[in-house]
């Protein structure tokens, strides 16, 4: 569904006169405000939206004092990590180049799925919401270091990562370097319900087959 809408998105970029101009009018804005752009998307995408959504539609529009606590942790969280996003887009364009031929593409994906998101964005993101449901809690911390940790929590994270967003960074690394980063926060959003579904599951909230509706919900 994500990669469809994205792929909607890719192609009315360079098939409609107006959706090119909006998406460059939004590259624009990026580029004037720069890092203040990027840290106010990423919250807006990773945390102030799914929270919404989550006030809206499962909780009858009736925000209470779990949202705000909410918030005060995704806040950081996702400004930080949209920080480190256009971080290493912006690296990988200096290091590979800003154009869209097969082999830089397929050069960037290998970098940001098998590389940063081996490393760094899967066990980041399952660390920090496991620790947000432990109570702050520094079991998860130490749990990170063990192979039984990575096999049974951040594996299969990144096998729900590799099937969501490497088709979507397809989509992203094929587009200018202005519209990168916009377009990530577009499909962040997305993004967000399913990691809250998958580390909410591994904290025991909720059954294996339980709708996504009820794991956000335990948010």
């Amino acid at each position: 569904m994500i990669q469809a809408l994205m792929l909607a998105l890719f192609i009315a970029f360079y098939a409609s006169s107006s959706v090119s101009a909006a998406l460059w009018q939004l590259a624009e804005f990026k580029r004037r405000h720069g890092v203040l752009f990027v840290i106010l998307a990423a919250v807006a995408a990773g945390a102030v939206v799914p929270e919404l959504f989550l006030i809206l539609f499962f909780q009858r529009a009736r925000p209470t004092r779990r949202n705000l606590r909410n918030l005060l942790f995704t806040i950081p969280v996702w400004a930080f990590d949209g920080w480190l996003v256009d971080l290493l887009y912006r690296g990988e364009a200096a290091l590979l180049g800003d154009v869209a031929s097969v082999p830089v593409v397929l050069a960037k994906i290998g970098i940001d799925q098998f590389g940063y998101n081996v490393l760094f964005a899967a066990p980041f993101g399952v660390l920090t919401y496991e620790w947000k449901n432990s109570g702050i809690s520094l079991r998860p911390v130490r749990d990170l270091f063990t192979w039984h940790h990575y096999r049974d929590k951040i594996l299969p994270t990144l096998l729900a990562t590799w099937a969501v967003w490497i088709p979507l960074m397809a989509i992203i690394y094929s587009s200018p370097l202005a519209l990168q980063f916009p377009l990530f926060s577009l499909a962040l959003s997305f993004w967000v319900l399913l990691l809250t579904y998958m580390t909410n599951r591994f904290a025991g909230k909720i059954e294996a087959d339980a709708p996504l509706a009820l794991a956000t919900r335990e948010l």
